[in-house]
């Protein structure tokens, strides 16, 4: 029996899917499974990690029903970043997970948020790296630290369960805040300062080796060969890069996914405020990511508070969103003068502001549901045209072309809109599940079907529409960011205060 496809898995903060690819980069069978989520404090978001564990399996066991096992040479993981476990001696949890989402450590941003941990770290001071986390833990729940004897990422746990070994890549440790980056090596200091000693954090590798073998348990029970080689695979941000083909300097991948993040290919270390550095698929290669944390969130917290219209009666099978984009396709480029600040969860790239909110501005009589709508969505592509120059220039590189995924992408308004706002073509990729795309590719690899990983991306990878500016509308779009991009300098002392008066009457500010 010819080995010839892998699988690749992508663990996110919803669920676990599991895709099994040809070396063409097609989807041969899938299956998913949904992961409960938990919060027990406004701003707080934790897992079970043997929710993981289950929810892989299973998506692993749906998608394999679907092929003869004995062709699957490899599998590898791409999983939500940031997301960490704190378990005991026997490998079990000690407290629930603590996800990338959680904000409770903003105390401890302020007091160790220095030049020196973003310079080593590559990550500007912000809510969504753990080792503000632990710093939190340390203060907070001092017993579960006393009983933690390893604190590992989602491939970590999901590796340890299927090999036996407490392995992981480079790419998955290094969204945890720990890694020196120029030195692809743990950080002693900033170990210190959260307690932990180096054995504690399972051994690194790079992306594309093989971190072991599949015990027989797991096999059997995913419908997988025992023995069956597990890839290091990577963060699912990098996955999502390395499944849209960017393995090279002048393009940008662009997820429109519950946040947007976008990241481009750098051989050379570079940190800065205008972005976050994560370690690229490729060894010893790195990819700089802007990222906002409201996209899809935004447009579903619009659909949930203000799409109340019953389309039922009418016979009409269409979402709430898509019913939308019809009305917002009739609003003119610019939404007569209606202008949107997507803070809804704090502003990240390239202010890094927490107490930063949500601001229409220019609202008027005029306006409906329908402007409001196409301006959220002009909006979010303001802010990625202010993050993604903000990169080119302190990058010194220029960025040609975007391949957009994610959900957002099932949206021509929304894709059209951005190659508009951002000047240049928007190419959508091929495949939807594009992260378990990248996981794939290096399963591939670590199989030897690909000579290498940008062997694989080339071979795998693939656009199936573009999107190019039209030249009138994206003049406009540009004298509008003119006046967008002056908005927050001038609100951000006003947000700071508005945050000071609420906690001074004990209000959330959301």
């Amino acid at each position: 029996m010819t080995r010839d496809l892998v699988v690749g898995l992508d663990v996110s903060t919803t669920a676990a899917k599991a895709v099994v690819w040809d070396m063409g980069g097609h989807a041969v069978a899938e299956g998913r499974l949904s992961i409960p989520r938990a919060s027990s404090h406004p701003g707080w978001g934790e897992q079970d990690p043997a929710d993981w564990w289950r929810a892989t399996v299973e998506a692993l066991r749906r998608a394999t029903a679907q092929v003869d096992g004995n062709r699957i040479a490899a599998l590898s993981i791409a999983h939500q970043r940031e997301s960490f476990a704190c378990l005991d001696a026997e490998g079990e949890a000690v407290r629930p997970a603590i996800l990338w989402l959680d904000t409770r450590a903003t105390a401890e941003i302020v007091a160790h948020g220095d030049a020196r941990v973003h310079e080593v770290t590559g990550k500007p001071p912000n809510t969504a790296t753990s080792w503000y986390k632990l710093l939190w833990l340390q203060r907070h729940e001092p017993d579960a630290m006393a009983r933690t004897r390893r604190v590992v990422d989602v491939q970590a746990y999901l590796v340890h369960r299927m090999t036996g070994r407490w392995r992981t890549s480079f790419g998955s440790a290094d969204p945890m805040g720990l890694l020196d980056m120029r030195a692809f090596a743990l950080d002693a200091e900033l170990l210190r300062r959260v307690g932990l000693a180096a054995e504690q954090v399972p051994e690194l590798s790079p992306s594309g080796v093989e971190l072991g073998r599949l015990a027989d348990g797991v096999a059997t029970a995913a419908g997988l060969t025992p023995g069956l080689p597990v890839i290091a695979g990577i963060g699912d941000g990098q996955a999502a890069g390395l499944g849209a083909g960017i393995t090279a300097p002048g393009a940008a991948y662009l997820n429109l996914g519950t946040g947007i993040v976008s990241g481009t290919f750098s051989a050379d270390y570079r940190w800065g405020r205008e972005f976050r550095t994560m370690c690229g698929a490729a060894p010893g290669t790195y990819m700089p990511e802007t990222f906002i944390g409201g996209g899809t969130f935004n447009v579903s917290w619009f659909v949930d508070q203000f799409s109340d219209a019953d389309v039922r009666p009418f016979g009409l099978q269409d979402s709430a969103e898509r019913i939308l984009e019809i009305a917002a396709e009739k609003v003119p480029a610019g939404s007569d003068g209606l202008l949107v600040l997507p803070y809804l969860s704090g502003a990240l790239s390239p202010y890094w502001d927490s107490d930063a909110r949500g601001v229409f501005l220019g609202l008027s009589a005029h306006h409906g549901r329908s402007h409001m709508y196409r301006a959220l969505l002009e909006g979010l592509a303001m802010e990625q045209r202010l993050s993604t120059t903000g990169a080119e220039a302190a990058l010194g590189v220029p960025i040609e072309r975007l391949r957009v995924m994610g959900g957002g992408s099932r949206s021509p308004l929304w894709c059209q809109i951005v190659a508009d706002v951002l000047g240049r073509p928007v190419e959508v990729t091929r495949e939807t599940e594009t992260t378990c795309l990248g996981a794939g590719m290096l399963a591939a690899v670590g199989a030897g079907l690909h000579a290498s990983i940008a062997d694989a991306a080339a071979a795998m990878s693939g656009t199936r529409e573009v999107y190019r500016p039209h030249a009138p509308t994206a003049s406009f779009y540009g004298d509008l960011y003119e006046v967008y991009r002056g908005l927050y300098p001038r609100l951000r002392d006003s947000f700071a205060h508005l945050q000071e008066v609420l906690k001074s009457r004990g209000a959330a500010g959301g």
